[in-house]
């Protein structure tokens, strides 16, 4: 059925893409997240560890908004590892790091899906799509803000 809602075949097209990208970034983001939590050690474990769960159960809600976006423009979803790895700038990680390390690696891939999110006002700007406005807008609340309170964490 033909989708009529203001938004042209060819913004929805662009506008979904970018989801796209938002959506892998973000899914990397909360496995990363996911992983930390999993394996963080040290003297800050605990609060760590928390501060970790709490960031991954955001981004898990997320990941499905993102989605249900791309779906209601119109375009399917990427849902494999490999359409994820494709289109995902945030930078994957091997092993485990120090708590530390952690840290600054949650800094760097909040601050890439940041820019991922912001990257996309152009196009949908043009389009005048608010709702996917509304919804980069949210994300990138939640990015800035979880990326400067990672970064006070390593502060002495």
């Amino acid at each position: 059925m033909m989708i009529d809602i203001g938004i042209s075949t060819a913004e929805r097209a662009k506008i979904a893409k970018g989801l796209s990208k938002l959506l892998a970034d973000s899914y990397a983001l909360y496995m990363m997240t996911h992983n930390f939590h999993w394996n963080v050690t040290g003297p800050q474990f605990n609060s760590l560890h928390q501060m970790f769960m709490t960031q991954y159960t955001e981004q898990w809600t997320a990941l499905d908004l993102i989605a249900e976006r791309i779906r209601a423009l119109g375009h399917p979803a990427p849902g494999t590892y490999q359409e994820f790895a494709k289109l995902s700038s945030v930078e994957q990680i091997e092993g485990v790091p120090s708590a530390t390390d952690m840290v600054r690696y949650l800094v760097k891939a909040q601050e890439a899906t940041a820019k991922t999110a912001r990257s996309l006002f152009p196009v949908v700007g043009e389009a005048n799509d608010q709702p996917t406005a509304d919804l980069l807008t949210q994300r990138l609340e939640v990015h800035e803000k979880t990326a400067w309170m990672l970064r006070s964490v390593l502060e002495n």
